[in-house]
């Protein structure tokens, strides 16, 4: 008998597509249309510095139920990862690439920091700003990489989920936990 995760599911996909849909829409819509109104680089980069600013509550809040569902998927899908083949291989894969997303989402925000105080009419901020200066200019090339890089990892991240929707079927279970446990068939029979 199946046992629905629901919930845990729910959580997990939301927050991945949330975390895929807000890094593809900020690096296509809002950094474009920052680059549309402003008319300098320093009001671009305010422009977009507000909006990614924004977005990032949102962004920590579905990546924190991506990885609380994930937890929690792979605890009640442990006896899959253990015995049927692929599936741990599947589970490793998502798993780097989901340390990826999160490195590259937090070197974005890294970066997205240091721009916005570097971009601020905020008395306060420019001080800050003078107090640790950066090339602004790399910052930015670095950051539209890194932007770039999120919605490219989390978009693999789809597909791996994907991949681990259709190790869950019912005709895909069976075989692959008898691949898994063949080799030691020949033991086991000798043994009886």
């Amino acid at each position: 008998m199946s046992e629905r995760n629901t919930w845990i599911r729910s959580l997990h996909d939301l927050g991945l597509a949330a975390w895929f849909g807000g890094s593809l829409m900020g690096a296509v819509g809002l950094n474009g249309a920052a680059k549309d109104e402003g008319e300098t680089d320093l009001a671009t980069a305010r422009i977009s510095s507000s909006g990614w600013a924004k977005w990032a509550p949102v962004n920590a809040a579905a990546i924190g139920a991506h990885l609380f569902g994930g937890g929690g998927l792979l605890a009640v899908n442990a006896h899959r990862v253990a015995a049927q083949q692929g599936v741990a291989a599947s589970t490793v894969a998502k798993t780097a690439v989901t340390a990826a997303a999160l490195v590259a989402t937090a070197y974005a925000r890294v970066l997205g920091k240091k721009i916005e105080l570097a971009s601020s009419s905020d008395p306060q901020d420019a001080e800050k700003a003078q107090q640790h200066p950066i090339d602004t200019d790399k910052a930015r090339r670095q950051l539209a990489c890194a932007q770039w890089a999120v919605p490219a990892l989390t978009g693999c991240l789809v597909v791996l989920n994907a991949l681990h929707g259709e190790q869950q079927r019912p005709e895909q279970q069976l075989p692959g936990v008898w691949e898994r446990t063949r080799p030691a068939t020949p033991f086991l029979m000798h043994r009886s």
